[in-house]
């Protein structure tokens, strides 16, 4: 029996290396030679990743609930150009935001500015976005995240139910690279490795999105940030329409490293249970069905039908 005791104690010892220290990190990290606590253990870190409102989360669509007060939103800001420190911050890209861009309407309760945005891949094009729909995994997503405007900093405005607003968009693969995200893609080069940063010129919020008769169409709900604290504090608009980027695009985002040199890939966090929660929808395609029915009436009445 003694001269299994130093063999357990080995066996525990790797154990303990294995499962992580107290650093959070991404499961494509998760690894002996990289000890760090992965999404199911954040909670392990930060007690509020094992709360109820925690994102991103599967949309469920047949589950969504209608919200006719959900109009398009109001973009102020984003089509002006600026100049913001693009950073691998060892999680992802992170690009600041000047306080000059901000987002109301689509039943907001308040106007929000525009602090930074993010990204969330796979590897090479892979399935990396965090929110899915219907269990559809998009290639990326992008995070633009605002605070309220009454607010001075993020970390005052977590402190508040509604005091963070993020939208969400899907990025889909075309047979043809996305002109607008020439720039961005260049800049990616320059900050291979952690903690180092570039500035990025001439860029605009309204640039990278998507165009506005293409934003009519989003789903709500009351969600977290979706890397620790995971604080819950944000109210989440998820774009349907993707936004197109190539192959080659996509893959670029695969070609930065994590702290330690080790290919930044797979940068999202599991979808979390719904824990009860109504995702709403907004009302443009039931509106445009009705508008489409009410159309085909008043032709069909007016003996106007074979133009259908």
């Amino acid at each position: 029996m003694r001269a299994h005791i130093p063999r357990l104690l080995l066996l525990a010892s790797v154990w303990s290396v294995c499962t992580g220290s107290g650093k959070w990190c991404y499961q494509s990290q998760v690894t002996c030679d990289t000890p760090c606590k992965g999404p199911d253990s954040w909670h392990e870190v930060h007690e509020d990743c094992g709360k109820f409102k925690q994102s991103p989360i599967n949309i469920v669509t047949k589950k969504t609930e209608l919200d006719h007060n959900l109009t398009p939103l109001i973009f102020s800001g984003y089509q002006q150009a600026f100049s913001g420190i693009l950073k691998n911050n060892g999680h992802s890209v992170r690009v600041s935001v000047p306080e000059l861009a901000n987002v109301s309407g689509g039943n907001l309760k308040a106007t929000y500015k525009a602090v930074q945005f993010h990204f969330h891949w796979g590897e090479n094009g892979g399935p990396g976005s965090e929110h899915t729909i219907d269990g559809e995994q998009y290639p990326m997503e992008m995070h633009i995240v605002h605070m309220r405007q009454d607010f001075k900093s993020l970390e005052e405005a977590l402190k508040d139910p509604t005091g963070v607003a993020v939208l969400g968009f899907f990025y889909e693969e075309s047979k043809s690279a996305n002109k607008k995200y020439d720039g961005l893609i260049q800049a990616l080069k320059k900050v291979e490795h952690y903690n180092t940063n570039t500035t990025l010129t001439g860029i605009s919020l309204s640039n990278l999105i998507s165009s506005e008769e293409n934003m009519t169409k989003y789903y709500r709900y009351e969600g977290s940030l979706t890397t620790p604290y995971c604080t819950e504090a944000v109210i989440w608009t998820v774009f349907e329409i993707p936004i197109p980027l190539s192959k080659d695009q996509l893959s670029a985002f695969s070609s930065l490293k994590f702290e330690g040199d080790k290919p930044m890939i797979k940068t999202f966090r599991p979808v979390q249970p719904h824990k009860s929660r109504t995702v709403y929808h907004s009302g443009s395609t039931v509106v445009m069905l009705s508008f489409t029915l009410l159309l085909v009436c008043v032709c069909s009445a007016l003996g106007l039908s074979q133009l259908y």
